[in-house]
């Protein structure tokens, strides 16, 4: 059975894209601890992060950089949050999002719902700023930036 992370990737269920490769995806989360808190994913479905292989890891790892760099450049806070948590979905995901400080780390503190007009403006913020740094190969087009 599909993950609902494979079911937006695959396009069943609505998502914001903000970078798209053959290995990952990343998308905004629908419940941000920041604006710009982007989940970055594989492709294949990998429960927990100590099964994926250290290669995807470290592709993961290289696409949440450059997605970090990007939400520092639009928001620019002190700090650039990184967290893998994987209890919310069973499919690996890297969080990346801006802390102003330590409740930034907290789920609880989580949004429960944003408006998508801020959503999108903030994706739209981040496509512009990856394709500012130089990755418009891997910055999906359009409102909600299919890859």
């Amino acid at each position: 059975m599909s993950t609902l992370f494979t079911k937006i990737i695959d396009g069943e269920l609505p998502g914001r894209f903000v970078w798209s490769d053959d290995r990952a995806v990343g998308f905004l989360s629908i419940n941000p601890l920041g604006p710009g808190h982007t989940l970055v994913v594989p492709r294949a479905e990998i429960d927990h992060w100590i099964d994926a292989d250290a290669g995807l890891l470290a592709h993961l790892t290289s696409v949440a950089h450059i997605i970090g760099q990007a939400v520092r450049a639009v928001w620019q806070p002190p700090r650039i949050g990184l967290m893998v948590a994987g209890f919310e979905v069973p499919h690996l995901h890297v969080h990346v999002f801006p802390a102003w400080d330590l409740r930034a780390f907290n789920f609880a503190n989580a949004a429960k719902s944003v408006e998508a007009d801020e959503q999108e403006a903030h994706a739209e913020a981040l496509r512009g700023a990856l394709r500012a740094a130089g990755h418009a190969d891997r910055v999906p087009a359009g409102a909600t930036g299919r890859p």
